[in-house]
């Protein structure tokens, strides 16, 4: 077995290559594959419904774990089986290309609810495991590396794909084939790296009573309004999420190739900052990057709605907007997990993070397919203001918009003891800094403004001294103001 600091890097090293599986057999060529094949808005609303509708399994194997002493030859027969889950699709696809079109369509949706529903079972086993496994001093600061290098892969894998799709000139089918063919043998190899990671044995529940074991996430206070907010963000994000590929193929008018590309600068941007998120959460809290990442994540909406029909300004407009929409999800996936990890019990430690990720994938999913409806209901409907059409795209976007905006109150809500309050962390993050950069400019005789501000303390109450002595300290010494 691996020394823990070699876990660590085969951690890291296997996060790649699940990321690269990922990109790979969920990229916008799977998109593309569908719509050539005549899949619609419905189509593609179940097809990213999917992945959150299947997040019941994780109940199943929240269950299960109770049951069980070690977890590892679980998920690592269930991993191997959902990684080759579209291979069948993928070599059918190649052999019989005269096949209708929907046979293919609802191909991909089945080997999609097959692929998910085993991700889901494994994941509850693999968090708890990592969470046994790993030291909580520092956790989300790895967890911030790992995800950096997640992204990085993620960002080579897009710009590489795109760059074969686009010089190659394969059909959607056969590009369709090979992505998945190269994807699964990388998803494969990231399972098989958790071999040499050692496992300690499971904790279980103290009453393996199945009602008590599925009511106790929701009795813990804390944990309880982490549940809260992740049900209501899933609401906010599926109504948009899902159509964001599609819009930029049919209403803008984006090649697959500029998609792929506009992708992978946006995981390049989150990997940039990605280690950075994970920092402020070990050393502020989950709450206060939540709340932060949470506050700005509309952001992505408003890019999406004032994208004119003309791809190269479109394309100008939303690589930034993509860039600052990969930083905040980095924050909230990192935040994310590191409340599961941190906030959850050793004992019924996998139905606590199903319990976080399960209810509010059912709800996303629920409301991906009710959007992909209302898309396809809105088909042909369209408005022109002030020369701007709006389609049934906007009217998603313009829906997820508000919703987004409202998830900040829940973000806020979150109960989180030890973290710092959100204002103290800009106060010490930005504000601080920035005052301190200013006092150590040497004064000359044109500072004009130092003398006024030692006349005002002269003459100031003793109270409002110790403000401005606070006010110019360094952040380093500044005491660190907790939530209540």
């Amino acid at each position: 077995m691996w020394t823990l600091c070699g876990a660590k890097r085969a951690i890291i090293v296997a996060g790649c290559l699940a990321m690269a599986y990922l990109q790979l057999s969920t990229s916008p060529a799977t998109i593309e594959f569908a719509r050539a094949h005549g899949g619609s808005g419905l189509h593609v609303g179940i097809l990213g419904a999917i992945p959150t509708l299947t997040l019941f399994m994780q109940f199943l194997a929240g269950a299960l774990v109770n049951h069980l002493s070690y977890r590892k030859w679980v998920w690592l027969g269930v991993s191997i089986v959902q990684r080759l889950a579209f291979v069948p699709l993928a070599i059918g696809a190649w052999l019989y290309p005269d096949l209708p079109g929907m046979v293919w369509v609802w191909g991909l949706l089945a080997a999609t609810a097959v692929n998910q529903s085993l991700t889901h079972f494994g994941n509850p086993l693999w968090m708890s495991w990592m969470g046994d496994y790993l030291p909580h001093q520092g956790l989300s600061e790895f967890w911030g590396t790992r995800h950096r290098w997640q992204q990085w892969t993620a960002a080579g894998i897009l710009a590489i794909s795109a760059l074969v799709i686009f010089k190659s000139g394969l059909d959607p089918m056969t590009s369709f084939s090979v992505l998945i063919m190269a994807g699964s043998v990388l998803g494969v190899a990231d399972v098989l790296l958790f071999l040499r990671i050692e496992e300690p044995p499971v904790q279980r529940a103290p009453s393996p009573k199945l009602i008590e074991v599925l009511r106790a996430p929701f009795q813990h206070p804390v944990y309880r309004s982490f549940i809260s907010f992740t049900c209501f963000w899933h609401l906010a994000s599926m109504v948009g999420a899902p159509f964001i590929s599609l819009y930029m193929l049919e209403h803008l008018g984006l090649s697959l190739f500029s998609v792929l590309l506009l992708w992978s600068c946006s995981w390049a941007g989150g990997a940039i900052f990605a280690t950075g998120m994970g920092r402020l959460a070990e050393r502020f809290g989950q709450r206060p990057v939540l709340v932060l990442c949470t506050a700005f994540k509309p952001l992505n909406m408003i890019g999406l709605l004032l994208s004119p029909q003309d791809p190269t300004i479109a394309f100008a407009i939303l690589v930034p907007t993509f860039v600052i929409d990969a930083v905040l999800n980095a924050g909230i996936n990192i935040g994310s997990n590191g409340f599961m990890l941190k906030h959850t019990p050793s004992q019924n430690r996998a139905m606590f993070v199903a319990a976080g990720t399960a209810l509010a994938g059912t709800i996303g999913g629920i409301t991906a397919i009710v959007a992909g409806l209302a898309l396809q209901y809105l088909d042909g409907w369209s408005i022109t203001i002030y020369g701007q059409t709006f389609v049934g795209f906007h009217v998603l976007f313009g829906i997820s918009l508000a919703l987004r905006f409202m998830g900040v109150h829940l973000a806020r809500a979150l109960k989180e003891p030890k973290s710092t309050r959100t204002r103290d962390v800009l106060r010490m993050t930005m504000l601080e800094p920035a005052l301190a950069r200013f006092n150590r400019r040497p004064v000359t005789a044109a500072s004009a403004p130092m003398p006024v501000l030692v006349t005002r303390a002269n003459s100031a109450s003793e109270s409002e001294i110790l403000r401005l002595d606070l006010l110019l300290r360094q952040p380093s010494e500044l005491p660190v103001r907790r939530a209540a």
